[in-house]
């Protein structure tokens, strides 16, 4: 299934803030270091104001059982206060709204634009997403029904130079409009989507996300191999896609990237 190559090697967002690979650092000190980095990867002349307006949406539908719903909200909330990713996020007083969605008809907005100003914020806001509550249990996938939901949100914030949705599911769309009935749309509000796919019982479904859903600069797509895989996927999917993303975003647009394997 694997179309791609390991782009964690070659092409992804530095780790040398990745807690992880750095347990001996106290979290402050790991924090200046960040701070330092992430300074010395913004252009020359950058202004403040919101680089990046990013939604979360999260599926929902009947193939995602409660231990895998809790899965992906716990590790989104713990990639959200990585201090590499926190730091970007306040750097580019990045916008964040949390989106679940299912079948047709099925979408909500969790959790509604937040202004990601400090550390305070940021820490607020991801711990909303762990204690978020379900919405649906019982109902298809719907990947077109949800983009078009999540389109006419990135007007509240006219502001935010990027605008991206993260998009995760376990299934390819069987409901509604089909994700390629939105691209154009999307391309009209300047919206890249990234994906993340969670192939616990479907395979082939990175390809899947790859030829159908992704779309924009840079747009990717990252392969979790369940969702146990989960959490470290998401979190190296936000790494590229706020840290690296945010402090290029003003250089030559990027081809759409293949699969990013889970390895």
């Amino acid at each position: 299934m694997r179309r791609g190559f390991d782009l964690a090697r070659t092409r992804s967002a530095p780790h040398c803030c990745d807690m992880r690979q750095m347990p001996r650092l106290p979290p402050a000190l790991v924090r200046i270091l960040c701070a330092g980095l992430l300074a010395a990867m913004l252009p020359a002349g950058h202004a403040r104001g919101c680089d990046l307006a990013l939604v979360l949406a999260v599926d929902v539908s009947g193939s995602v059982d409660p231990q895998e719903y809790r899965l992906q909200m716990d590790g989104l909330a713990a990639a959200l206060s990585d201090p590499l990713i926190s730091e970007a996020l306040v750097q580019a007083e990045a916008q964040l709204a949390l989106v679940q969605w299912s079948g047709k008809s099925r979408q909500a907005l969790s959790l509604p634009w937040t202004g990601i100003t400090d550390f305070a914020a940021l820490a607020a806001f991801a711990q909303r997403v762990g204690a978020a509550e379900r919405h649906w249990r019982n109902y298809s996938t719907s990947i077109g029904e949800v983009l078009r939901f999540v389109l006419p949100l990135f007007d509240q914030v006219p502001a935010c130079r990027r605008r991206v949705i993260d998009l995760s599911g376990d299934g390819p769309s069987n409901e509604g409009a089909a994700p390629e009935a939105v691209k154009s749309a999307l391309a009209t509000a300047g919206v890249t989507v990234n994906a993340i796919a969670i192939e616990a019982s479907e395979d082939g479904l990175a390809a899947y996300f790859f030829d159908h859903v992704i779309h924009g600069p840079g747009a990717f797509v990252v392969s979790a191999r369940s969702f146990a895989d989960y959490p470290d996927q998401i979190h190296k999917k936000l790494l590229r896609e706020v840290v690296k993303q945010t402090a290029t975003h003003m250089s030559e647009p990027e081809a759409k990237s293949p699969v990013v394997d889970s390895d």
